[in-house]
């Protein structure tokens, strides 16, 4: 039984070592990939910060030239209108460059739509990226808990296992000392219990006889005549 019990303990310690090995190198990849996630959600946060605060000064500046040069094809546009009428300068009032569908101010209105949607884009991109990380981060974490807790648990049942492995093996040696003590004294009755070579008949035979004698001694030392 106790060797049973042996063999039976040293395969769940194996057992518990092969898992535990499989759950602490789980966890040293789930610390890795959370530290390569870290530093990309990082590098990505602050190109996509650059890419919308520079899209945001564009259009800053944009915005900017285009009032400086619609308030200046105004004021060409009025300049124009007062000279025309003086006969025969103008065949029609001067509307600058900015009344034309491919003229400055139509191409910085486009220009500022596309860093307007630049920065619109980049912001999307930038949640939806963050969002990701979050729930990655937090399910890796919650992973990792439950490896960690788990290994742990292994570990501490390794011990106590390893605990009684020692016990048992103790109680083992002090058993087999007790049964060989045990044996070699059955070996040393056994002669005198059991006499090898006679059969029951005789056995009973010289019982008998002892018998016998021992009743007539008994007679003698009672003074009776045989």
């Amino acid at each position: 039984m106790l060797t049973a019990e042996i063999d039976q303990l040293n395969a769940s310690l194996a057992q518990l070592g092969e898992d535990i090995t499989e759950l602490s190198k789980s966890v040293a990849e789930l610390d890795q990939a959370m530290a390569t996630a870290t530093k990309q959600r990082q590098e990505e946060k602050a190109t996509n910060t650059e890419t919308i605060q520079d899209a945001s000064d564009a259009q800053t500046a944009v915005a900017q030239a285009l009032v400086v040069l619609k308030e200046f094809y105004a004021k060409a546009a009025e300049a124009t209108a007062f000279v025309q009428r003086q006969p025969d300068i103008f065949d029609s009032p001067y509307k600058g460059m900015g009344a034309e569908n491919g003229g400055v101010v139509g191409m910085l209105e486009v220009i500022e739509s596309d860093f307007a949607r630049l920065e619109a884009e980049t912001s999307s991109a930038e949640a939806t990226g963050q969002k990701t990380y979050d729930g990655f981060m937090t399910d890796s974490k919650v992973d990792k808990a439950q490896k960690t807790t788990d290994s742990e648990h292994k570990t501490a049942k390794r011990q106590d296992q390893e605990q009684a492995l020692t016990t048992k093996k103790g109680d083992l040696e002090g058993t087999q000392k007790e049964l060989d003590a045990a044996l070699a004294y059955y070996d040393k009755l056994k002669p005198s219990c059991v006499d090898a070579g006679v059969s029951f008949e005789d056995r009973v035979g010289r019982r008998k006889e002892e018998i016998e004698s021992l009743q007539e001694a008994l007679k003698i030392l009672n003074g009776e005549d045989i």
